[in-house]
C-alpha cells in the first residue's frame, strides 16, 4: 500500500471491566465524515486498527464515495461471554466520534445485528448516523438504511451478501479480462462469514466451482466442488461450519494447509496478514481476490505480482457492501435488492477493468494502480468538499 500521511486521530481505550484494549483511528476526513467498520479479535492491535483505517481511506476513493476512512477494533475474541459488555462500553466510549462524523458497521467477529443493537442501546440511531446527518433528508436516508437492512436475499441479510457478491463479481471481471473461463475456475475460500460465505455463494451461482472453505476448525473440501448452500446453512452466527453436515464426498484437512489445496482463485476472507513472504510461494492459483482487508503483506504482493498472479486489492474486491451502504444512503439506489446487486455489478466490474487497463499500460501491479486512481478520487472530493464538515448536504457522486 503506497504510504500516506499520518492519521487524523489515533484513539486507545482501556476497558474498566476487562483491562482489555479498544482502539479507533480516524484515518482521514472528508467533509466531515470517515466510515469504517468495528472488529472485534483477540490479539486486534493499533497498528492493525491503522492500516484497516487507511484501507477505508482507499476503498472511499475507489468508489467515489464523499467520507474518509476509519477503523475500530477490540481486544476480545468475539466468543469470550464478556464480548458484548465490552463492545457496548466501547461504544459509549467512542461516542463523541460517531457523533462527530464516524460511521461504522460490521467487520470482523462483529455482526450488524449486534452492532444494531448495541447503538440502539446506547441512544446512538443507527450506526451510520454522522452520514443521515449529513445526508439533506436525515428521515428519508434512514428509513432506506433501515429498509435495505430489512432485506432478506436467500435466507441472509441483504448487508450480509452484497459484499460477498461484490467480490464474486470482481473476480469475474478479471476472469473475462484475461480471457479464461469462469466455469473452469475453481475456488478456495478462507473464512466462511458473511464475507466469505457470500463471496462462496456468488462464486458457485457464476459458475465457479468452490472446492475448499476454511473455518477457524479446518478446512473442508471436495475436488468435484462444495455444495455451498449446504454449507451456508449448517454454519453459526461466526462462520463456523456444522461438520456434521458434509456431503459424502467432501473431506476434513487441517486449516493452516489451506494453501496447498489445489485452485485457481484463493479469496481470503478472514483475517490480516494470512499471505505472507514465507507462504506466499506456496500460493497455487492464478489470481488472490481479497475478500478480508489487508490479508496480503506487501511483500507478499510483491512477491506474487512477480510470478504473474493477479491479486485484486481488498479495498476494491471487497468495496461492495461498503458502496451500497453509501449508494443506499444518499438515494442513488433504492432499499431493493435488485437495484443493490445491478449496481454493485455495473460498478464493480468498470472499477476492476480500469484498474487492470491501468496496471498493464503503466507496468505495475494492480494495487498499485487502484492506490493512485483511489487516492487522486479522494484528494479531488477532498478539494471539492473540503475535510471538515460544511453545510452543504451530502450528494450522489458519479461512482
Amino acid at each position: 500500500m503506497t504510504p500516506g500521511p499520518e492519521p487524523r486521530l489515533r484513539v486507545i481505550w482501556t476497558d474498566p471491566v476487562t483491562g482489555r484494549k479498544g482502539y479507533a483511528v480516524i484515518d482521514r476526513m472528508v467533509n466531515g465524515l470517515a466510515g469504517g467498520g468495528t472488529r472485534m479479535r483477540s490479539g486486534v492491535s493499533l497498528e492493525e486498527v491503522e492500516r484497516l483505517a487507511r484501507t477505508m481511506s482507499y476503498k472511499n476513493g475507489a468508489f467515489n464515495l464523499p467520507g474518509g476512512g476509519a477503523k475500530g477494533g477490540l481486544d476480545i475474541d468475539p466468543h469470550d461471554p464478556q464480548a458484548r459488555g465490552m463492545l457496548s462500553r466501547y461504544v459509549r466510549a467512542m461516542r463523541p466520534l460517531y457523533l462527530s462524523g464516524w460511521g461504522t458497521a460490521e467487520d470482523l467477529g462483529v455482526t450488524q445485528d449486534l452492532l444494531g443493537e448495541v447503538f440502539a442501546e446506547q441512544g446512538l440511531g443507527l450506526t451510520v448516523q454522522a452520514m443521515l446527518d449529513r445526508s439533506g433528508n436525515s428521515q428519508a436516508a434512514g428509513r432506506r438504511i433501515s429498509q435495505g437492512l430489512a432485506i432478506q436475499v436467500d435466507g441472509i441479510g441483504l448487508a450480509d451478501c452484497i459484499g460477498g457478491y461484490g467480490v464474486a463479481e470482481a473476480a469475474a471481471a478479471c476472469v473475462d479480462y484475461k480471457g479464461w473461463d469462469m466455469s473452469e475456475m475453481r475456488v478456495v475460500v478462507q473464512g466462511f462469514g458473511s464475507m466469505g460465505g457470500s463471496s462462496a455463494r456468488y462464486l458457485a451461482k457464476l459458475g465457479a466451482k468452490v472446492v475448499g472453505v476454511v473455518d477457524v476448525n479446518g478446512a473442508v473440501t471436495n475436488p468435484d466442488a462444495l455444495d455451498v448452500e449446504r454449507l451456508l446453512k449448517s454454519r453459526n452466527a461466526l462462520g463456523e461450519i456444522d461438520r456434521s453436515a458434509l456431503g459424502s464426498g467432501d473431506r476434513e484437512s487441517p486449516g493452516e494447509r489451506w494453501l496447498e489445496i489445489d485452485t485457481d482463485i484463493i479469496v481470503p476472507a478472514a483475517v490480516a496478514d494470512v499471505i505472507t513472504a514465507d507462504n506466499a510461494a506456496q500460493v497455487k492459483a492464478r489470481m488472490v481476490v481479497e475478500a478480508a482487508n489487508i490479508p496480503t503483506t506487501d511483500d507478499a504482493q510483491r512477491r506474487l505480482y512477480e510470478r504473474g498472479v493477479v491479486v485484486i486489492p481488498d479495498y476494491v474486491a471487497n468495496g461492495g457492501a461498503n458502496a451500497w451502504w453509501w449508494w443506499t444512503l444518499l438515494g442513488v439506489i433504492e432499499a431493493d435488492a435488485d437495484q443493490a446487486f445491478k449496481h454493485v455489478s455495473e460498478v464493480m466490474r468498470d472499477t476492476v477493468k480500469g484498474m487492470l487497463e491501468r496496471a498493464d499500460a503503466s507496468g505495475v501491479s494492480p494495487r498499485e494502480a487502484a492506490d493512485q486512481l483511489s487516492m487522486q478520487n479522494l484528494d479531488d472530493l477532498a478539494e471539492k468538499l473540503g475535510e471538515d464538515a460544511s453545510e452543504v448536504p451530502l450528494e450522489p457522486v458519479k461512482a
